[in-house]
């Protein structure tokens, strides 16, 4: 009986590897994951995925190595394969280090209220008496 990794899976092993070895380079890894999971039969296509690292990563980054990864799975190409992973591997690693985590507080990439708070400075002046303001005011200075 035959083993079937998932991409997942794939994925994982090749941040192990990275983890273990941060100084090696990504030919070492593309080579070992190569030689781990060469013999074994391709993933299904239908579990086309890795990880969620939007935390980290933009998606578009983060998957993109995907397409590459599924030109090897239907070619039946494990270099292909293997490549496609080193490229989403690469970009979880290096985005971070060249643009700084996404959910840093300075990005404020997420924040909603950043859109919208000059409108809504707006119409609290136009439509809230002054009373309330102040009393506002004074409530969130304490």
């Amino acid at each position: 009986m035959t083993t079937q990794p998932t991409v997942t899976d794939i994925f994982k092993r090749a941040l192990e590897m990275r983890q273990a070895n941060p100084n090696g380079t990504y030919e070492d890894v593309k080579t070992q994951l190569i030689s781990e999971f060469g013999g074994n039969a391709f993933p299904a296509t239908a579990y086309l995925t890795i990880p969620e690292y939007d935390n980290i990563v933009p998606q578009e980054d983060w998957t993109a190595g995907l397409p590459v990864v599924l030109r090897g799975i239907q070619n039946e190409d494990w270099k292909d394969l293997v490549h496609g992973i080193i490229i989403s591997l690469e970009q979880v690693e290096n985005y971070p280090k060249e643009s700084g985590r996404e959910d840093d507080p300075a990005k404020e990439w997420r924040n909603r209220q950043r859109g919208i708070a000059e409108a809504e400075e707006k119409v609290f002046e136009k439509w809230m008496p002054e009373e309330l303001m102040a009393v506002a005011r004074r409530n969130t200075k304490s």
